[in-house]
């Protein structure tokens, strides 16, 4: 960005700075973390019902979908972005 005027911003950099910025994202992170939340309560009846239906094939497929959403939500908690003070 250097040598180059104000209004000289690639679309890539514009992007990333919204992103980034703080506010913007603020409910759409507390809207995440809600959906993970009803995800973990949904998989844990699942496996409850899989694991009672005597049915292994179905317990490892449920497995396999809380390991898939257990890394989404690590990587989206690896960086969440800051929250505005009040």
């Amino acid at each position: 960005m250097e040598g180059r005027s104000r209004n000289e911003i690639s679309s890539a950099e514009a992007i990333l700075v919204g992103t980034l910025s703080s506010g913007v994202n603020a409910p759409t992170w507390i809207v995440l973390q809600t959906t993970f939340l009803l995800l973990a309560f949904c998989f844990t009846a699942m496996l409850y019902l899989a694991f009672f239906s005597s049915d292994f094939v179905i317990v490892g497929h449920v497995l396999l979908l809380i390991t898939i959403g257990v890394v989404l939500f690590v990587l989206l908690n690896r960086y969440p972005p800051s929250l505005p003070t009040v």
